[in-house]
């Protein structure tokens, strides 16, 4: 049974297969009964909220509070923004109906014609739309600025294509939605937060991140400008894991959303939005985990250290259990999530192979030996090593350890990104190093559409961002050989 639990399918022979089976088997998502929505079991669930609730608080620290919209947007709000409804048009769900009715030929229910809207309604891909018709009530003037919301929700984005926690047609989300009164203000709204993003990804996750500006053909819909942060999976390939867009005043314009500036004078309000999703948990797998099941960093795991007696009979039972009970408050103290597991229905063996699977940083093992030696096995899930050590100031010497199991976590990432980026200088090295390596690749690009076009159609890759830190560099781009100052990160993508 330990061996059924451990077989998930090896990353190196078919990525896309062990990615799939490790969310099953770990019990972290599961398929529905509508297709391309997903169920997010309790476990899964349980490591979205710390990170809802880490990000939660980032968010209010920097001054923003939390309020809630509404799930329909009536169709008209959509037409008000050309570019915006060009970008969603096609993954937009849309109620047209809101009665059904039994059929009279016995065929279950039908709609019913007698309760057509009077306006359809599109389910919530985006809420840019509801929520600047709603500012427009809130905002008079500069007094009232700004205004810093955050949402936490759910959207709907027709997606035909599907993979858990990925892309669904459903996901959870939170997204920000801020007012200003000047775009110097919105400008800074919008590197705050993808900075935050980035200190989240990096100091929560373990995973690093490249922050940078999307080109024009890969920003949001209706925004001016879009930053991202680009993460690397171990599979070499690129995934959008946060965006920040600085909406300039496209969307105060088109609901009029006007103030009295300090001169008494009319002007647009300028806006941003930002968001991540349960994409995360996609990253979160991806960057860290292993053939032996998830690797989950010691701040965003639900159990960070699991207790299990090793023993004979009831008696040997009790007494382990009674000091692993001990060690657990002491290090509940300390502000650890810790689990003693002595169920008595399943081998040791199959325990370990269950925790290792479901990625729990530290697994502390006592016998009856151990418990008269004054001893413990700790067995780290980052590193699958383990060691004997003394219970004496075990709680300190297990705080250390979730910090340096973290750090290390980070630090494996960091070294595999840094040895899967290249630089290349010809279109035909670029297409060497995407089919035989893959990962990001730094290329000289001239700024132009079509060359992005031509590369996307030809390769599959695309421009992931333009690095916020690029050195300026002379270069020629690698497809038209016009002038170039800095290079572009490309790469194949979720």
């Amino acid at each position: 049974m330990a061996k059924e639990l451990k077989e998930v399918i090896n990353k190196e022979e078919n990525y896309s297969q062990w990615y799939n089976n490790l969310v099953i088997k770990a019990g972290l998502a599961e398929n529905s009964a509508v297709r391309g929505c997903m169920v997010i079991k309790p476990y899964g669930y349980a490591i979205w909220e710390k990170m809802q609730a880490a990000l939660d608080k980032m968010f209010k620290d920097t001054g923003h509070v939390n309020a809630y919209f509404p799930l329909f947007i009536p169709k008209s709000f959509f037409s008000k923004e050309a570019s915006h409804v060009d970008g969603f048009a096609k993954e937009c769900a849309v109620v047209t109906h809101y009665r059904l009715k039994n059929d009279p030929d016995g065929n279950g229910v039908i709609v019913d014609d007698d309760a057509r809207l009077e306006e359809e309604l599109i389910v919530r891909p985006t809420s840019e739309t509801i929520i600047w018709n709603t500012y427009k009530n809130w905002i008079q003037s500069y007094r009232d600025l700004p205004i810093l919301c955050n949402q936490w929700a759910n959207v709907v984005r027709w997606e035909m294509r599907t993979r858990l926690f990925l892309r669904t047609a459903e996901f959870l989300w939170q997204e920000g939605h801020t007012a200003h009164a000047t775009k110097e203000e919105a400008l800074e709204e919008t590197r705050k937060m993808i900075g935050v993003y980035a200190d989240f990804a990096e100091n929560w996750m373990g995973v690093p991140v490249i922050i940078g500006r999307k080109s024009d053909s890969e920003r949001f819909a209706g925004a001016e400008d879009t930053l991202t942060i680009e993460a690397l999976m171990q599979d070499g390939k690129a995934l959008q894991s946060g965006t920040s867009h600085f909406l300039g005043q496209n969307f105060a314009k088109a609901f009029d959303v006007q103030f009295a500036n300090k001169e008494g004078k009319l002007d647009y309000v300028w806006a941003t939005s930002w968001g991540v999703s349960t994409r995360l948990m996609g990253a979160l797998i991806m960057a860290h985990s292993d053939n032996n099941g998830l690797v989950l960093p010691p701040k965003l795991a639900p159990i960070q250290v699991v207790l299990i007696p090793i023993y004979k009979g009831e008696k040997e039972l009790a007494e382990v259990t009674a000091k692993l009970k001990d060690i657990a408050e002491n290090l509940k103290k300390l502000g650890i999530s810790v689990k003693i597991d002595d169920r008595d229905n399943v081998r040791s063996g199959f325990k370990f192979a269950e925790y290792e699977l479901k990625g729990v940083p530290i697994r502390i093992v006592m016998g009856p030996r151990d418990l008269h030696n004054g001893t413990v096995e700790i067995a780290r899930r980052d590193t699958l090593t383990k060691e004997s050590v003394s219970q004496e100031g075990l709680p300190e010497r297990i705080l250390n350890l979730l910090d340096e199991i973290q750090a290390n976590i980070f630090e494996k990432a960091l070294k595999f990104r840094e040895e899967m980026t290249t630089k290349v200088d010809t279109y035909e090295e670029f297409k060497e190093v995407l089919e035989n390596k893959g990962g990001f690749i730094l290329a000289h690009w001239d700024g132009t559409p079509e060359t992005e076009e031509r590369i996307k159609n030809e390769t599959k890759a695309t421009i992931r961002c333009i690095p916020l830190d690029a050195p300026e560099e002379d270069g020629k781009c690698i497809i038209s050989g016009k002038p170039s100052k800095r290079r572009v990160l490309f790469a194949k993508s979720y």
